[in-house]
């Protein structure tokens, strides 16, 4: 047994060795707006916007009020999720179906309304949000019975982590027609969701219904840090995009029981992509069905 022990350690400096000699590739890039993992970046921040879901109310000071967003996020297509490396791989990013955020909104003195939006940390598919928090602050600007104006700054920061570059299903799987990167384990890939914005949106009421369109524009601050181990090599490449995200809605809400009230919206937001080097550059928005159910106290 102590001639075992004294192996073993005698082994440990090898085994360390060899672990810490593990090649690490760091391929920076700062990516045009078209490309096609920008593209990616922006489709899944787009389906994250903070709107406003209506015109800013304008009650007394002091009451507040909270809501449930959920938005459809659409399923891509092998062709959209084929972004990685230029267009050139395949990535996994059909994952939740839709995205939730919680929110908490308080009316300010001089019937300014802030709100804070938090994404609870769960994980569905593989992917977890961590501190992804939103945060918008808002106040009529025009109102003449039944129309209103309001504008809105709002911003988000955090991120997602998952197994986006080398899914589970795919590691260590020796077929290289199944796997032809040569993921040996899964990746803990994250990408950073921040943007700040500005929108204008104009109401109308009448009795208990709500109608409201709203346009803007978030200027981003995306990155993904991959973390991946393929072909024995270990990628730790960072890929950012900078860029505007114009974006519309349209929608409407109603009066339910006391105190609540249900919204539904439309949200487009038009993005390009450049597939291929040297293809046409073509249109691939987001289009997106959201839900919000909001409740006020006095």
């Amino acid at each position: 047994m102590q001639g075992l022990l004294l192996l073993l350690l005698a082994a440990l400096p090898i085994w360390s060795t060899a672990v810490t000699a593990q090649p690490v590739v760091r391929n920076d890039e700062s990516l045009a707006s078209d490309r096609p993992e920008a593209w990616a970046m922006k489709y899944v921040t787009a389906s994250t916007l903070m709107t406003a879901f209506g015109e800013t109310q304008a009650p007394a000071a002091g009451q507040w009020g909270f809501a449930l967003d959920l938005g459809y996020v659409p399923r891509l297509t092998d062709g959209q999720q084929r972004v990685g490396l230029n267009g050139t791989k395949s990535e996994d990013l059909n994952r939740s179906p839709v995205f939730g955020r919680l929110r908490l909104m308080l009316v300010l003195p001089g019937e300014f309304v802030a709100e804070l939006g938090y994404t609870p940390p769960l994980t569905i598919r593989g992917v977890q949000s961590l501190g992804l928090a939103a945060i918008a602050i808002g106040h009529r600007i025009f109102e003449h019975d039944p129309f209103t104006m309001s504008a809105r700054a709002f911003g988000q920061h955090g991120r997602v982590q998952g197994d986006i570059t080398c899914p589970t299903r795919l590691a260590g799987v020796a077929d290289r027609r199944q796997n032809p990167f040569g993921c040996e384990a899964p990746s803990n890939d994250h990408m950073m969701l921040n943007y700040y914005g500005l929108e204008l949106t104009v109401g109308w009421t009448a009795e208990s219904w709500r109608a409201y369109s709203s346009v803007g524009a978030a200027r981003t601050d995306l990155a993904v840090q991959v973390d991946a181990v393929t072909f024995g090599v270990r990628d730790r490449s960072r890929l950012t995009s900078r860029s505007v995200l114009p974006f519309a809605t349209i929608g409407a809400s109603r009066d339910l029981v006391a105190h609540w009230s249900l919204g539904v919206e439309v949200l487009h937001v038009p993005l390009y992509v450049q597939r291929e080097p040297g293809s046409t550059r073509e249109r691939d928005p987001l289009t997106s069905l959201r839900l919000q159910l909001r409740c006020r106290f006095e």
